[in-house]
């Protein structure tokens, strides 16, 4: 039972992805929080670009969630200054914050930061706020491991990020991705199989951490399937990041050159949740020597198991256990026999889409709804620390 201490609070969610066309778990707990009553302010990472006057900080409010709000600004100062000169960076943001809260015109009641670039120590908010960390990117230097100082509780979506934080004082726990209501809404559809079968992607496709050439692989060895992909493939469209250099620009022209290919851009997540249900599969392909996550977890999953259908991928530590959620391969290092796992679940989609297996990855996805991971995460904070 929740105990509600994320109820009627003002909270400020930190993110390193600015709010756009695409959502990740920041985006989602953001307004999952506003649904509960809260008031929610969404820091954008500071902007670089030229028109906003320097030291500008402004609070818009969402045109799509009430009680949320999405703060742009830019910083006075170099931003260099954090690769050169780190003390001084600090010894400014501290009055940067000042100006954030300024703006926000009430105190702040939860620092809830998602930032592993640490940007805003949570010592430049005082002692009064609850002090939240919620690493869902894979810490992959220093800098990501300190972001975690003066947190009161850590929250990490694997075993392996908690882990990496056990020499902090802080409590840290394991909360799964969510999937936002949206994909939850209906139970898994009636299933026939497609003629052609379709496949679907979804993601950022100017990431460098794609294994470009098995998917390539994968594509051009499967003429009679239709592959669909959802999501930024110029890095013009993305606002998660992403790589507009030579080896991506080809990845997506040989995309684009593919008969079997539809690449539909980005969508909101109430039209992505409609697209994937029309789907008969679903493939992740990522280098994991590459990948930000290590291959670890993936918040993509969880909107896919909304579907009920299958699910072919690379190795992904958070679910090795489970082939009635995620058929993968074993090997951690190279993707060599996802192509062959890929002929064989395609091949068989009857067995891997019954109807008992299409119920269990909904209903795994159902006890993992933004609304229960909140529960869950109230509930410890109700036993570790008092909001």
């Amino acid at each position: 039972m929740t105990t509600q201490l994320l109820s009627g609070k003002t909270i400020l969610v930190i993110s390193p992805q600015s709010w756009g066309n695409m959502s990740l778990s920041k985006h989602h707990y953001a307004i999952e929080l506003a649904k509960r009553g809260n008031r929610v302010y969404f820091l954008n990472p500071p902007e670089g670009k030229q028109g906003r006057k320097r030291g500008a900080v402004e609070v818009i409010p969402s045109k799509t969630t009430a009680d949320l709000w999405l703060i742009e600004h830019s910083l006075r100062f170099p931003y260099w200054l954090k690769f050169h000169a780190l003390p001084l960076f600090h010894a400014l943001m501290k009055f940067h914050v000042g100006r954030i809260r300024k703006q926000i015109g009430r105190p702040v009641d939860i620092v809830w930061s998602f930032d592993l670039g640490n940007l805003y120590p949570f010592r430049l908010f005082g002692r009064r706020p609850l002090k939240i960390f919620h690493p869902v990117d894979e810490p992959l230097n220093q800098v990501a491991i300190d972001s975690a100082k003066g947190a009161d509780i850590l929250f990490a979506v694997t075993k392996e990020i908690v882990g990496k934080y056990s020499g902090f004082p802080a409590p840290g726990y394991f909360i799964n991705h969510g999937v936002a209501e949206e994909f939850t809404t209906k139970g898994p559809d009636p299933w026939k199989k497609s003629s052609p079968v379709h496949v679907g992607l979804s993601g950022n496709w100017t990431r460098p951490d794609i294994d470009t050439a098995c998917l390539l692989q994968i594509i051009r060895g499967q003429p009679a399937v239709i592959f669909e992909f959802w999501g930024s493939y110029q890095s013009a469209d993305s606002n998660i990041g992403g790589n507009s250099d030579p080896a991506i620009e080809k990845f997506v022209r040989d995309l684009q050159h593919s008969p079997n290919v539809i690449l539909h851009g980005p969508i909101p997540p109430v039209k992505l949740a409609s697209e994937l249900r029309r789907v008969d599969a679903f493939l992740i392909c990522y280098n994991v020597q590459k990948d930000q996550s290590k291959g670890t977890n993936y918040h993509k999953v969880m909107e896919y198991l909304s579907t009920g259908k299958v699910i072919i991928s690379n190795n992904i530590t958070t679910y090795r256990d489970r082939p009635e959620l995620v058929q993968m391969i074993p090997e951690r290092d190279n993707n060599d026999s996802l192509p062959r796992l890929f002929t064989a679940v395609i091949g068989d989609i009857e067995t891997y889409n019954a109807d008992s297996l299409r119920e269990t990855r909904y209903f795994y996805a159902v006890e993992n709804t933004y609304q229960k991971q909140l529960d869950r995460i109230d509930s410890l904070l109700e036993n570790n620390v008092h909001a």
